[in-house]
């Protein structure tokens, strides 16, 4: 993959954004199942506004929100983005908020955005963005071997270097 311009950076929304402290394909019960004001408590994942901040910068602008969850969860995750003044705080506006069904259902909206980062703590989402977005990050905690084809991403700040890592190729025409 050579120069693509401009470079376009999509992030899941939980356990990435939301809940990443969890152990391994663990769900946030908490915001899942629990009340709306349990919800809107719980905190972002550690260092992501700030990291994600810098990153939007870096992507002009060009980062979306890719997220897989039913009608419930998609306004519970809207107010939750709201209550934690998400956009003012990363520069990610609300119009760059896009939901769907199930995981499979991320590969049109990356195709549609041009994505060419993706950022996703489920292998699976990774498996089905293969060949459509060039560079992959699985983020989070993880079991079992990472195959080589994806970026492994345990927190924000190695998120913020992986990325950084290569955008700095691209810029060189690196593949």
């Amino acid at each position: 993959m050579n120069n693509i311009s401009p470079p376009r950076l999509g992030i899941d929304f939980g356990r990435v954004i939301q809940g990443a402290a969890l152990t391994p394909g663990a769900a946030d019960t908490v915001f899942l199942s629990g009340g709306i004001d349990e919800a809107m408590s719980t905190p972002p994942s550690p260092d992501a506004f700030e990291v994600l901040n810098r990153l939007v910068t870096r992507f002009d602008g060009n980062a979306w929100v890719i997220s897989k969850c039913g009608p419930r969860i998609e306004q519970r995750t809207r107010q939750w983005l709201d209550h934690h003044n998400f956009a003012a705080r990363t520069g990610i506006p609300r119009e760059h908020l896009r939901f769907c069904r199930t995981r499979a259902g991320k590969a049109p909206h990356c195709t549609d955005l041009g994505i060419t980062h993706m950022i996703d703590d489920r292998l699976d989402v990774h498996r089905i963005l293969r060949d459509l977005v060039p560079r992959l990050y699985l983020f989070g905690a993880q079991t079992g071997q990472v195959p080589d084809w994806v970026t492994h991403t345990p927190d924000w700040h190695t998120a913020e270097r992986a990325v950084g890592e290569d955008l700095a190729g691209q810029a060189l025409g690196s593949p």
